[in-house]
């Protein structure tokens, strides 16, 4: 854990800059903090398999797609680094996922030191929380479920992979892709992601429920949990956030089977539970997991384009996916909606949802979209590779999936840097980080101006 983050929470002669950070501010430094040791280590000759010293691109790259749970690799995980260097890669991934607060929450504990009130406000922005109340004990029942559903997803691959690979092999294969699949981080030791496990059911489903359970946010994992008796009274955000993941994974898997059910370098070949398989993976994988049972350069232009848009809305608030999330989402369907309704309030759930958080999600969504035009724009003066290409791989780093068509090994540094950029705001939020970087909190005025018309649509 970084060593100042360590003196954050709990040390009462803290550095006074740092606690008298915005929330927003002390996430964009933690991950800063976490990504640099990270980059520093891999750049170690012992970190790498060669025994030679990884230029400073790309273990700043491998450091940030860790960190930022994305899974893009400018080298092969598998051949590339060393034993010791994968296991700093699972760690920084590990780290990653949860948040740093949450990690640092976690030392705290470990070492009986009292979380402050500001420190609770620091945590709640990390972990998405609602309210500032019970902000600890939910991070206390984050640590709680990750450690389970890891441990159970790793016990499980290990018994698949001990049919494959020697028993030390599978246990670290074992423990590396449960880690990495409920953090949808999308970063293997196989070499070729599962596109050797394209019709292995038990492969794919045990990785396909630690994708979406890391998906849906740890807020829904701890309302289902204490509602399960009557799930009528989830709140608004889980009933929300779960319609809209099954919409999208039911669209997406019918989607994919459709275009690519002839596709020779695809689904052609495959039996029709394997097709029905990888089409289901192929669906939940863009939710910003970033493994794939297919080859990602072979799909149609159409689903390649179609992963694009699955990519961009990602995930779900309070987890570990990227993307503007699939209750942004939500909030402008239901905005358009009303709309169309000609209501003069937003309805959903027969609940009211307030103009503010329409307003949040609309200016996620456009910021997302200006990040990707803008990699996409920069990546396309400086690889030399088709739109599709440079749109792919720019929304794969801002939704922090990992799923790329083939240009990530060719990036120059720049275009590395340009990607880079894009994961580490993605992974933020870029929202988040342009509070950051506005280095002021948010302000209500109390002169209202003249209002005005203008002519829309």
């Amino acid at each position: 854990m970084p060593g100042w983050m360590a003196g954050v929470v709990g040390q009462p002669q803290a550095n006074s800059r740092i606690r008298s950070m915005m929330p927003a501010q002390v996430l964009v430094l933690g991950f800063a903090v976490l990504i640099s040791a990270g980059t520093l280590v891999l750049m170690l000759p012992v970190s790498a398999a060669s025994g030679r010293a990884t230029p400073l691109p790309d273990a700043l790259f491998t450091a940030t797609s860790a960190v930022c749970v994305t899974g893009l690799i400018v080298v092969n995980t598998a051949e590339y680094w060393s034993r010791f260097g994968q296991l700093v890669i699972l760690l920084l991934l590990q780290a990653g996922g949860l948040g740093i607060m949450t990690m640092s929450t976690l030392f705290a504990l470990l070492i009986g030191r009292r979380i402050t009130f500001r420190e609770r406000l620091w945590i709640q922005e990390a972990i998405a929380a609602p309210t500032l109340s019970g902000v600890v004990r939910l991070t206390k029942a984050i640590l709680a479920v990750t450690a389970l559903l890891e441990g159970i997803g790793a016990v499980l691959l290990t018994a698949r992979f001990s049919f494959d690979y020697p028993l030390p092999t599978a246990l670290l294969f074992g423990l590396f892709h449960s880690v990495s699949a409920f953090c949808n981080a999308g970063f293997d030791l196989l070499g070729t992601s599962f596109t050797g496990y394209v019709e292995d059911a038990f492969v794919n489903i045990v990785l396909m429920l630690l994708i979406l359970v890391g998906g849906i946010g740890f807020i829904v994992i701890v309302d289902v949990y204490e509602n399960r008796r009557s799930l009528r009274r989830l709140s608004l955000h889980s009933k929300l956030v779960l319609l809209t993941s099954a919409v999208l994974l039911v669209l997406g898997t019918i989607f994919v089977m459709v275009v690519e059910w002839n596709n020779p370098h695809t689904m052609g070949g495959l039996s029709l539970p394997g097709k029905i398989l990888s089409a289901l993976f192929h669906s939940v994988t863009p939710r910003t997991a970033g493994f794939n049972t297919l080859p990602t350069g072979m799909l149609m232009p159409a689903t390649q384009l179609f992963t694009i848009a699955l990519m961009f809305i990602g995930g779900s608030p309070g987890g570990t996916a990227g993307g503007i999330k699939t209750t942004t989402l939500a909030a402008l369907v239901a905005a358009v909606k009303s709309t169309v309704a000609g209501k003069a309030e937003i309805e959903i759930f027969e609940r009211r949802l307030p103009r503010e958080v329409v307003e949040k999600a609309l200016a996620i969504t456009m910021m997302g979209l200006a990040m990707v035009v803008g990699s996409s724009v920069l990546l396309l003066l400086s690889e030399g590779v088709s739109i599709q290409d440079a749109l792919f791989e720019a929304t794969s780093a801002f939704g922090t999936v990992g799923l790329s068509t083939g240009l990530t090994g060719r990036l120059s540094t720049f275009g590395k840097l340009v990607v880079t950029v894009t994961m580490f705001t993605g992974r933020l939020g870029p929202l988040t980080l342009a509070i950051a970087l506005a280095q002021r909190p948010r302000y209500v005025s109390t002169a209202r101006l003249p209002e005005e018309k203008i002519v829309v649509g």
